[in-house]
């Protein structure tokens, strides 16, 4: 006898017991039920393994070496993990079944209800028991005898039912079996995505340490250049200022030299002009010849003062700052190598 959900349609707690004892994934009773845990839900054991078998492809039988699988339960998702047992670990559910033979001894001693057999809309005191599969729709034996099926091909409805059914249920199998491959894909790329994201900032962190290194040295390099700049630059102005200072010193001798003489010159009479007068200290005229000729003092050179020569050419620097660039993959290294071995061949 075929126990369909829907077969008690007046609300009757049998009703809601048959719910609860559908497989999600038959739509079927229980056969052989067992319980995932730790989420206590029930599977037929078969439905079961079908499921596990779809999510663990590699997975062989209860005498492999591999250690066991996981799967998920297609009523709330919890991730199962199973030993080297696989779905045969599992516990059966007597309860379960031992609530599935009452129910059916009860089934079997109900009678059918009028209105419980789907019936013919062309002749109302005709059951649907036969598929037309031409037409692909259920039907009665008066349809195909006298009706409008009459010249198509049928076949038993229990047949087609089973067939259907069992075709859904492989449906459903490959459906969850696809959506734990699915959901480890996602778990997957979600743990690429993390790792991308540490590894970026890993290497973020590792550039601006380099750049920082480079900087520093720039900076040491600048304070070192700077400090010959200004030692140069001292000992410059120094000398500079020595010659200043001598020069001022000339300038000052020769400033009393030409008040003298022109006290000297101001003396009216020969005798007390060549005499020298004893206020007037008129010097020699040899020495006042000499004073006029000019100081025979020390001269900087032409261009002296330039610092041409501590001139930096940053070029090449500039143009090694702009060829920064991250270092290709030992795959890319060989890949472009293959190419260029390519193109020398060729």
């Amino acid at each position: 006898m075929d126990f369909q959900a829907g077969i008690l349609q007046d609300g009757s707690p049998m009703e809601s017991l048959e719910k609860q004892l559908i497989c999600p994934i038959c739509l079927e009773m229980f056969s052989k039920p067992v319980v995932i845990l730790p989420c206590q839900h029930n599977l037929c054991r078969k439905c079961a393994n079908d499921v596990f078998q779809a999510a663990n492809p590699y997975w062989q039988s209860r005498g492999s070496l591999i250690s066991g699988g996981r799967f998920r339960c297609p009523s709330c998702r919890h991730e199962v993990l199973l030993d080297r047992h696989g779905v045969y670990g599992l516990q059966r559910n007597l309860l379960v079944e031992n609530i599935i033979d009452i129910y059916k001894q009860e089934c079997s001693s109900r009678p059918l209800k009028k209105g419980e057999h789907p019936m013919c809309k062309e002749h109302e005191d005709e059951r649907i028991n036969i598929y037309c599969v031409t037409c692909e729709v259920p039907t009665c034996s008066m349809c195909k005898v006298f009706g409008a099926h009459k010249d198509c091909e049928v076949a038993p409805l229990q047949s087609v039912f089973q067939g259907q059914k069992t075709e859904l249920n492989n449906c459903i199998s490959m459906l969850v079996a696809g959506n734990d491959r699915i959901q480890t894909i996602i778990s997957q790329l979600e743990d690429s995505c993390q790792s991308t994201e540490e590894n970026s900032e890993a290497a973020k962190r590792e550039l601006c340490a380099r750049f920082d290194a480079l900087a520093a040295l720039l900076e040491e390099k600048k304070a070192e250049l700077l400090q010959r700049i200004s030692r140069e630059q001292a000992d410059k102005t120094a000398f500079i200022q020595s010659l200043i200072c001598q020069y001022k010193e000339q300038l000052e001798k020769s400033s009393r030299l030409v008040e003298t003489a022109i006290q000297a010159a101001e003396e009216t009479g020969g005798a007390a002009f060549l005499m020298g007068h004893p206020h007037t200290a008129l010097p020699s005229l040899p020495r006042i010849v000499e004073a006029s000729k000019g100081a025979r003092l020390d001269k900087i050179e032409p261009g002296y003062e330039s610092m041409d020569a501590f001139s930096v050419s940053l070029e090449h620097l500039t143009e090694a700052v702009h060829a920064l660039d991250f270092e290709p993959a030992e795959e890319d290294e060989e890949y472009f190598d293959g190419e260029e071995e390519e193109e020398v061949e060729e």
